[in-house]
């Protein structure tokens, strides 16, 4: 054991509850709110020394948990007692070593916590594997940051052999042997990284679209979170379902990009379809009629989300080869260990999407499995806002090669990055259309 290994000391976690200023669509799903998992985890080195750790993330449950079976309630309360059970495991973990090695041990008894919740309440489901990690995260988020702080520097620079023990074979399997971590990841954040601004299903594009004003001094409709932000990356909801709507709202979306910012010719866009296309043919169809309706558009896609069901071993034929010729094609919901990973690779998908809802641990080991396979690299949130955000831009900032970050939170819950840009200016308000991520070098995640 490395002299620098550390155990979990104690964990408590609490919950809070946001409304959101403007809903956002997931899924086909209007959303006006959000409930955070705080967590707090003491981390002890083996000097007796101990640092305090917080982790944070919205729990998403609409997103991790798409069900028409149980109601928005149902899965928060399976999801928030999820918690409760993997606080327990952390806090129970005797084992000593680094975050990556406390959390890979005691990932498989996190997972296994799944099938408890619905037996007890007689559900046909269990908590998806997604919803777990969601869960799960918040935790690891915690003991990575404490772990930082332990030993006084940013939790990206305790990545190294000084930290780490073992080498990435030994989490990813003989292929990875020999490869480090460290060789993966940036010690140093990005300073600065392009935001992509999402424009969501139900966000006006224009005045005449601002039907009920929020009237609370922020932008009310795309043109005017342009010319406030100067924004030049934009991610767009679509829905899947409807080919002339999907076409005509990226037309109109680049149409709204040039007139607020003529002179700009670096646009990129990023497309969301939520998997709702039910197979490949759609995305195609839509590729081909949005290059003839506006070549320029097509021309500033930079990256297209997983555009079908997150279940890609129910349908192994849906296959992304002839789209991924295209434009890249990431696997987002799908991911959840290497195997997933390796599968959206057979299937023809050519790029790889990180949220740091998945947890740390995980995210940092596929990012390094994502780089050595040359995948493209991309880095989402799940409306993180405070914490979380921190801890997703530290992400996109550290890992090489992704292009450009996410912050969905400062437009849909303002509320909750209340206090935060004070201590983290160009992070939570952006200018120029870009993130000051070289505020993100404090100790542990950086949200100090």
């Amino acid at each position: 054991m490395l002299p620098t290994a550390a155990r979990v000391a104690d964990v408590s976690h609490d919950f809070a509850d946001y409304r959101y200023r403007t809903p956002i669509k997931f899924g086909g799903v209007a959303l006006d709110r959000v409930t955070l998992l705080n967590v707090t985890l003491t981390v002890e080195g083996r000097d007796g020394r101990t640092a305090d750790g917080f982790g944070s993330m919205p729990l998403g449950n609409v997103w991790a948990w798409p069900t028409r079976a149980l109601t928005y309630d149902q899965t928060l309360d399976a999801m928030k007692w999820t918690a409760s059970r993997v606080a327990l495991l952390y806090g129970s973990f005797r084992g000593a070593g680094h975050p990556l090695d406390i959390t890979h041990a005691l990932e498989p008894h996190v997972l296994a916590e799944r099938d408890l919740y619905p037996r007890l309440h007689g559900w046909a489901e269990p908590v998806p594997v997604l919803a777990v990690l969601v869960v799960a995260s918040a935790f690891d988020a915690a003991l990575h940051d404490g772990y930082g702080k332990l030993h006084g520097r940013n939790c990206y620079r305790t990545y190294g052999p000084e930290f780490v023990e073992h080498d990435l074979g030994h989490y990813l399997g003989s292929e990875f042997a020999s490869d480090r971590l460290d060789g993966y990841v940036s010690p140093d954040p990005q300073p600065r990284m392009p935001l992509y601004h999402l424009v969501g299903a139900l966000d006006p594009l224009t005045p005449a679209d601002v039907a009920n004003p929020v009237g609370d001094g922020l932008p009310e409709h795309l043109g005017e979170w342009i010319a406030r932000e100067g924004l030049t990356h934009l991610k767009v909801k679509l829905d899947g379902d409807d080919l002339g709507w999907d076409v005509d709202r990226v037309v109109r979306v680049n149409a709204v990009a040039e007139e607020a910012r003529p002179a700009e010719t670096g646009w990129h866009y990023s497309l969301d379809f939520n998997e709702r296309c039910k197979k490949v043919g759609y995305l195609l169809d839509f590729l081909r009629q949005l290059r003839d309706r506006s070549p320029a558009a097509y021309d500033r896609v930079q990256y297209i989300e997983q555009p079908t069901a997150r279940d890609l071993r129910a349908d192994r034929g849906n296959v992304m080869h002839e789209a991924a010729r295209l434009k890249p094609v990431v696997i987002d919901e799908s991911l959840v260990d290497l195997d997933s990973l390796k599968l959206a690779r057979e299937m023809g998908y050519t790029g790889v999407a990180f949220k740091a809802c998945k947890g740390q641990t995980q995210s940092l080991l596929l990012a390094a499995a994502a780089q050595k396979y040359g995948l493209f690299r991309c880095v989402q949130d799940l409306t993180c806002v405070g914490a979380s955000l921190i801890h997703s831009a530290g992400l996109a900032a550290h890992i090489p090669g992704v292009a450009a970050i996410e912050s969905n939170g400062r437009q849909y819950c303002p509320a909750a990055n209340a206090g935060w840009d004070d201590r983290f200016p160009g992070v939570f308000t952006i200018r120029d259309g870009v993130m000051n991520t070289a505020a993100l070098a404090g100790p542990g995640l950086g949200a100090v």
